[in-house]
């Protein structure tokens, strides 16, 4: 790998200029960890090449027979969405709405890989929804992943239609203030007639539907010791107490009384779980996971629990219990091994990944795992966990977190991975495009082509 800066790897930009002056427009080899660069720092080189060698020894490293274009976490700002859509240079801007963009040959040629984490924090739940149906529209072929902020949202509003149960009954403050400004969204533009509250039962009727029953905090632990460990269930009943507490006060903060936010639960349940509504489409094209090559696609990554059904019954097994759980076994899903991979940073609290686990994926031709959930500030980052690398994609796009970051504005961001061989980090917060080419790979380029060619 050369160390040179160049500019063959980074795509035609085809958008505003704004946008375009924030994007990288030279690339260096990427850098491992922190400071540690692959192309220069010779014990973290040698270690890269040991892994990919190590997984090759198991089964061929497979490079997408088509280019993905793979954006993390762009928690509701749709501005962010589309100027990142214009840095794969899978996208062209047509004109300044976030909706006027259009395929270039490259997008057509490519797949949108949209990581999860599409809801809460930024300002634009329901537009950047919109955005990402208008990509769909354009013919583009899109996977839509699942992440942690999205499938509470599906969890809240599907619990409000089932029968009281302590597995279930507190799912709905389980999303806590997080959701308001969703609420927010929703309330604003669907439900601002004098009609709104029409049969709307009253405000004590409302808090009973909405949070859980004073014995929740007593049954919960005797219904979930089956499944999750006492320390686990412990930090569950931690959580809920704080949500119960604040919840309301965030409501109210933001204008909605309790028969706001329930009127407002009733219609988000109508948009996004009616098949032929506005929203109906997002959740019925959520899946878990995706393979392109020897890299998957995860919000947030594995643990040795998912690794076996992988190798047990496969990947499209893994996405059929996804959708069966999220439809019939609610509990059983977010408490159970499927969530883990929606949230987990492996950390001694969440199911191991071990290096057995690691073998194992090797040997299903699971080489590199593609990522979000773990926000970055300098651009995307490769790390090396339990022997397999991680790609690591979210690159804060959403103004209301990078305001908490020190940064200013909204973010841009996409990883690249290109047929010939390369994979490639683009951000705005980084002057480089970061670029990775393995050693190992089958096949090199005998020239490095323009990407978005």
């Amino acid at each position: 790998m050369s160390a040179k800066p160049h500019t063959t790897v980074i795509p035609h930009y085809r958008g505003a200029r704004a946008i375009r002056d924030r994007l990288p427009s030279a690339s260096e080899p990427w850098q491992l960890g922190k400071h540690q660069s692959v192309g220069t720092d010779r014990s973290n080189h040698h270690a890269l090449t040991e892994v990919l060698q190590r997984a090759i020894s198991h089964s061929p490293w497979k490079w997408p027979k088509r280019p993905v274009y793979f954006f993390a976490d762009p928690h509701a700002d749709a501005e962010a969405f589309t100027a990142s859509l214009v840095a794969s240079g899978g996208v062209r801007k047509t004109g300044p709405d976030n909706g006027a963009i259009a395929l270039t040959r490259a997008g057509r040629e490519g797949v949108f890989i949209i990581g999860g984490d599409c809801l809460d924090k930024g300002p634009s739940n329901l537009q950047l929804l919109r955005s990402i149906r208008r990509l769909m529209d354009t013919g583009a072929k899109v996977k839509l992943l699942a992440g942690n902020h999205d499938v509470r949202l599906l969890m809240g509003i599907r619990a409000l239609g089932l029968e009281r149960d302590p597995r279930t009954e507190h799912l709905f403050i389980r999303m806590g203030p997080k959701v308001v400004p969703l609420l927010q969204e929703v309330h604003a533009q669907y439900l601002g007639g004098k009609k709104a509250l029409h049969g709307i039962p009253d405000k004590r009727e409302c808090r009973r539907r909405l949070y859980p029953s004073k014995h929740w905090f007593d049954e919960f632990p005797q219904e979930a010791a089956w499944l999750m460990p006492d320390q686990a269930i412990e930090r569950e009943l931690v959580r809920m107490r704080q949500k119960v507490d604040s919840f309301e006060d965030a409501c109210a903060a933001a204008g909605l009384s309790l028969r706001d936010v329930y009127a407002t639960a009733l219609k988000c349940r109508e948009l996004f779980l009616k098949p032929r509504a506005e929203f109906g489409w997002f959740f019925h094209e959520m899946q878990l996971t995706c393979k392109e090559g020897s890299f998957l696609f995860i919000h947030a990554g594995l643990d040795d629990r998912i690794i076996n059904v992988i190798e047990e019954d496969g990947i499209g097994y893994l996405n059929r219990q996804f959708r069966r759980q999220i439809k019939h076994d609610l509990f059983e899903f977010y408490y159970g091994p499927l969530a883990n991979t929606m949230r987990t940073k492996y950390r001694p609290v969440d199911m191991p990944l071990t290096h057995h686990g690691v073998a194992r994926a090797y040997r299903q031709g699971i080489h590199a795992i593609v990522h979000g959930h773990r926000n970055r500030t300098r651009g995307q980052r490769i790390m090396l966990r339990q022997g397999m690398i991680h790609i690591e994609g979210d690159t804060t796009m959403d103004r209301n977190s990078r305001r908490k970051e020190g940064l200013e504005g909204f973010g841009a961001g996409v990883t690249i991975i290109r047929p010939e061989g390369r994979v490639i980090g683009i951000s705005t917060d980084y002057p480089y495009a970061k670029v990775f080419e393995p050693e190992t790979s089958p096949h090199k380029p005998a020239k490095r082509p323009h990407a978005g060619k």
